[in-house]
C-alpha cells in the first residue's frame, strides 16, 4: 500500500500544534490526531507511515513493546 501523500505532514503538523513531547506509541499519536479532527483508519496507518519515514531518519523508532516514535525536529 502506497504512502498517500502528505501523510507524514499531517502527523507532524498536529504534533506540533498539540506541543506533543518525547516518544509516543501510534495509538496516542491517533488519539491526538482524532482530537484535531484529522483523520487516519488506524494506529497501524500511523505506524506504517512513521515506519517508512524512519529509513530517512526523519523518524526515530524506539523499538519497547509498544514501539514508540520521535520525529526528528524537521530543521534538516
Amino acid at each position: 500500500m502506497a504512502i498517500r501523500h502528505g501523510e507524514f505532514e499531517r502527523i507532524r503538523a498536529v504534533l506540533d500544534d498539540a506541543d506533543a513531547d518525547g516518544p509516543m506509541t501510534a495509538r496516542e499519536i491517533l488519539r491526538v490526531l482524532e482530537e484535531h479532527d484529522e483523520e487516519f483508519d488506524s494506529a497501524h496507518r500511523v505506524a506504517t507511515v512513521l515506519g517508512r519515514r524512519a529509513q530517512t531518519g526523519e523518524v526515530e523508532v524506539i523499538q519497547d513493546q509498544p514501539y514508540r516514535y520521535r520525529l526528528s525536529d524537521g530543521d534538516n
